[in-house]
């Protein structure tokens, strides 16, 4: 009974969050970056490394550098990936996926509740991107894909963050 009734409050706020959640209400995900902090053609490069494409992405800044939750949302994943290294990922409105990679620390627990401009960790250069500048690599993933417009299927459950960097990074 006790899990039926946490479930069920799950559900009721991840539905509260997209029901009642403004698309537009988007910061930078990385404290005091701009349009110059990354590449306004990285979404989607051929070829990248074993990844095959570039799903996201990397905004360059200091090591230790606060990551900001770009949206509301909450906290679905908090761990180490091979490649993503430290990963939060975070179910925003709309379906979307918001995925921080590379952190050097998390800041925040599973199933946290997070508002837009929130702390999730710090910036870093964990999985593969030991070696490599301290960078956030961002990405937001669609649970339901686009129905047209992109010819690779596997694009359509991918979404540009660079449009919303842009407008983000104008502040």
């Amino acid at each position: 009974m006790r899990k039926l009734i946490y479930f069920l409050t799950l559900i009721t706020l991840v539905l509260t969050i997209y029901l009642h959640a403004d698309p537009y209400e988007y910061v930078m995900p990385v404290k005091g970056a701009n349009r110059s902090s990354y590449s306004q053609r990285s979404f989607w490069a051929y070829p990248w490394g074993t990844s095959g494409h570039h799903k996201g992405v990397d905004i360059f800044a200091k090591k230790g550098t606060p990551v900001l939750s770009a949206t509301r949302g909450i906290v679905v994943f908090n761990g180490v990936l091979s490649k993503g290294g430290n990963a939060v990922l975070v179910f925003g409105p709309w379906f979307r996926q918001h995925y921080y990679a590379h952190l050097d620390n998390s800041e925040v627990g599973l199933f946290d509740f997070l508002s837009p401009g929130e702390r999730i960790g710090t910036v870093g250069t964990t999985g593969n991107a030991k070696g490599k500048p301290p960078h956030l690599h961002y990405a937001i993933g669609r649970l339901i894909p686009k129905l047209e417009g992109e010819k690779e299927w596997s694009k359509r459950f991918y979404q540009d963050p660079t449009p919303e960097l842009n407008r983000a990074g104008r502040n």
